[in-house]
């Protein structure tokens, strides 16, 4: 029997990252919320480059073909990613150029250089005088016998200062925009009009005050941005501290080789090739020329006061259970809370920790983090429950890709504060999101606690999709005590970890579970049952558990996924008699939560999860996935995911071709998901 093929994956991200561009280009999407996804798709694929790209570079140039991990000719990848990013560029400037139409008629203006009133030109060069000079250190490249380390996080403006009589030989120079000040100037205006100038083309205006002393008379600026590898070697000296080993790391991340080169692509082929070579790239290397514009990372804060017509995001509400409490925790001992982000208020999460830091039967708290808010509450709570007395551990993962360096700030921190903190396990980043409050009762000891899907930070909890289970169950709570005592003492208590009866736990039991309840599904409809999988995911990619879903597929299993980036299932094939589909939703919220279901003959299993179905999750990670025991949650996710099932406004459809075509809603009621959601929750309020 022929094996059914898998998906690319870095290409299958691509598309993903495209979903996002349709975003952008939808002009049903308020406008501001327009720009802001164009910054998400400029973001994402700063990342993609720094983290897939660089990887597939590596690859490459990997000598003995032994130790290339499995992945389709990485050459042929990456000849891929090049002319679909291209093509994406492409779509992206026609976008943007929609976009500032649109922004006119609103009587919003970008103004260049070359558009400013008189008026305007005062402004700009007291601005740059005052706010701008004493931040710029131009670079004069061709004197400098070592190319200087471009930040792969800046924009650059690359210039050629000339003479127009010719007496003077042209020069290039370099000039670093900025990040410490704001990407977009407001200047003077009339009326109701407002315009924006960006802070490149304020310096690029301002270039004859730069070079006046050199005695050049034109000037030209170009954008270019660097991308670098980012992966960071973690090296087997023992006798390197885990934290000296990062420290290096991100030391030697700012010096990480080039894999990809975005530029003007007016820029004159002298200048680029010029870079080309102090940069030691070659044409093979992803050179993508752009628009004017780059980093647009930045436009995620575009000013929302320009806007007439100010459009605010739906307030978070309390779950009705917690809304008039006078404590969450007293409510959480007697009965499981399912806390629906963003949705539902992310306090009430913060609350409960508050509520043990200051509770004087609580003895203990226990907490993993992987990326926290800059200005993170739990972290104030936790440091509040030192002060009183309680025995505080943090398990942090210093490993969190890009949070590395904010991750060893917090470290301190929390030691400073008198928290115990354990920095996860050699090889494998824990990234269970995991609690557990221990409280004395009558004359014993309770424990609860919380297992969610999505980090504890306050700032995104209300930007992503997550599911935060508030519970003292105590089955789950002993084997959450199990992980925690992994976590602490590794290298004797990891045989704890398969005592465990109620979680999934990678990288010790979740793979083999999940195969052996979608294996039951299977033997369901084999005897005539009815049988089906419902998933939602971040990536799918792992491929022993696409090949077991194919299975069930196959025989007869209704396969459901809803998929919001990676994935390398194939949905239509002729063996499937049409039992897999895919959706991806990609709308105001980010879909992050990842959820199990299987039918069960008709009595459904539920779990909540931080895993994707990735090898990294199941195999290299600490992960926890969580069974729904009450049946009232239990109904509450299976409608959750109906809902979304039925969406067709913002549902992609997952074919084999990857072109993100929407759901045609037809003659059907238009369903937008994330809307009907917000209302079944707050419906529930009421009830």
């Amino acid at each position: 029997m022929n094996k059914i093929p898998f998906l690319i994956r870095d290409i299958s991200w691509l598309s993903f990252n495209e979903r996002v561009l349709q975003e952008a280009a939808d002009d049903t999407v308020p406008l501001k919320e327009r720009i802001k996804f164009l910054g998400i798709f400029s973001n994402n694929l700063d990342e993609f480059f720094r983290v897939r790209v660089a990887s597939l570079k590596r690859m490459v140039n990997v000598q003995n073909p032994s130790k290339i991990k499995k992945s389709p000719q990485p050459i042929m990848v990456l000849e891929n990613i090049q002319k679909r990013v291209i093509l994406q560029q492409r779509t992206f400037e026609k976008t943007w150029n929609e976009i500032i139409r649109t922004l006119k008629k609103e009587s919003i203006f970008f103004v260049d250089d070359r558009k400013i009133s008189g008026e305007q030109k005062r402004f700009v060069l007291n601005y740059f005088n005052e706010e701008v000079r004493n931040h710029i250190v131009p670079l004069m490249i061709e004197s400098i016998p070592n190319f200087p380390v471009l930040n792969d996080k800046s924009l650059y403006l690359a210039c050629i200062l000339s003479k127009k009589d010719g007496s003077i030989p042209q020069r290039y120079a370099l000039i670093s925009i900025p990040r410490s000040l704001s990407r977009f100037v407001l200047l003077p205006s009339k009326g109701k009009e407002k315009h924006i100038m960006l802070l490149d083309d304020l310096i690029r205006f301002c270039l004859p005050n730069v070079f006046s002393f050199f005695g050049y008379d034109s000037f030209s600026a170009h954008a270019i941005k660097v991308t670098r590898d980012a992966e960071i070697d973690i090296d087997n000296e023992e006798s390197t501290s885990l934290i000296q080993k990062i420290e290096k790391g991100l030391k030697n991340r700012k010096r990480g080789k080039p894999v990809r080169l975005v530029f003007d692509k007016s820029i004159p082929s002298n200048l680029l090739t010029y870079l080309v070579k102090r940069l030691e790239l070659t044409h093979k290397d992803n050179l993508i020329p752009g628009g004017k514009i780059h980093n647009f990372k930045d436009f995620m804060r575009f000013p929302a006061d320009v806007f007439e017509h100010k459009t605010q995001r739906k307030n978070p509400f309390f779950h009705p259970d917690l809304k008039n409490t006078y404590s969450i925790s007293a409510v959480v001992m007697e009965k499981d809370i399912l806390l629906n982000f963003p949705y539902h208020s992310f306090n009430s999460l913060i609350d409960l920790i508050r509520e043990a830091a200051i509770d004087p039967d609580v003895v203990s708290i226990k907490i993993t983090c992987y990326r926290l808010a800059s200005e993170s509450k739990i972290i104030k709570a936790l440091t509040n429950a030192v002060r009183n007395g309680k025995k505080v551990t943090v398990v942090i993962e210093l490993r969190a890709r890009f949070d590395e360096e904010a991750n060893l700030e917090w470290k301190t921190k929390l030691e400073e504060a008198g928290v115990k903190v354990f920095i996860g396990i050699p090889n494998m980043k824990v990234h269970a999101k995991i609690g557990a409050i221990k409280k004395k009762v009558n004359n014993g000891f309770k424990y609860y606690g919380f297992v969610s899907t999505g980090n504890l930070n306050e700032k995104t909890s209300l930007t992503y999709v997550d599911h935060c289970l508030l519970t003292s169950k105590p089955a789950i709570m002993k084997d959450i005590n199990k992980v925690f005592a992994y976590l602490e003492h590794p290298h004797t208590k990891s045989k704890d970890l398969n005592t465990c009866k109620t979680l999934l736990i990678s990288p010790v039991n979740m793979r083999s579970e999940i195969i052996s309840l979608i294996d039951k599904e299977i033997k369901n409809v084999t005897q005539k049952k009815d049988g089906r999988i419902l998933l939602k995911l971040n990536s799918l990619s792992d491929e022993l558990l696409i090949s077991k879903l194919y299975e069930a597929a196959q025989k007869g299993v209704a396969v459901d996924m809803i998929i919001r980036g990676i994935c390398c299932a194939i949905t239509e094939n002729h063996k499937f008699k049409g039992n897999m589909h895919g959706i991806s939703v990609v709308d105001e919220y980010l879909e992050h939560s990842r959820v199990m279901v299987f039918h069960n003959n008709g009595d459904p299993k539920v779990f909540i999860s931080s895993a994707d179905w990735m090898v990294r999750n199941l195999d290299y990670r600490v992960e926890v996935a969580c069974p729904i025991t009450n049946n009232t949650i239990k109904t509450d996710i299976i409608n959750l995911l109906e809902i979304q099932l039925r969406d067709n406004i913002k549902a992609r459809i997952l074919n084999n071709e990857q072109n993100n075509a929407y759901i045609n809603p037809r003659n059907r009621k238009k369903i937008r998901s994330q809307v009907e959601i917000f209302n079944y929750l707050k419906n529930k309020i009421k009830i």
